[in-house]
């Protein structure tokens, strides 16, 4: 079993940055951010594999976020910059330990959810 537990959240204006932060119990394979705002689904934002550090992003937060991973501190984070309204949404940070199969952004590839962090974005 992993625990994640998150931070960082909060109220910002256009063009502010926030940065999440996830604590992980024990070992991961890869970790996940996702987002959803009231009435969409579940979107995956960005991704890393936990051993390589190798990231993907979705398209539109490409170029404003970073996903990033402290090992020594079972930690991963997400940094947030340029924040537009449209960011505004729950985030949630995902683990999985499975070796099998690719690392996405896929819901169904984590088994492991944290209890969300509200990031609110006002222009």
């Amino acid at each position: 079993q992993v625990q994640l537990v998150e931070s960082g959240g909060g109220s910002v204006q256009a063009g502010g940055s926030l940065r999440l932060s996830c604590v992980a119990s024990g070992y991961t394979y890869c970790m996940a951010w996702f987002r959803q705002a009231p009435g969409k689904e579940r979107e995956g934002v960005a991704r890393i594999y936990s051993g390589s550090g190798s990231t993907y992003y979705a398209d539109s937060v490409k170029g404003r976020f970073t996903i990033s991973q402290d090992n020594a501190k079972n930690t991963l984070y997400l940094q947030m910059n340029s924040l537009k309204p449209e960011d505004s949404a729950m985030y949630y940070c995902a683990a999985a330990r499975s070796i099998y199969g690719p690392c996405n952004t896929s819901p169904n590839r984590y088994n492991y959810w944290g209890q969300g962090t509200q990031v609110t974005v006002s222009s």
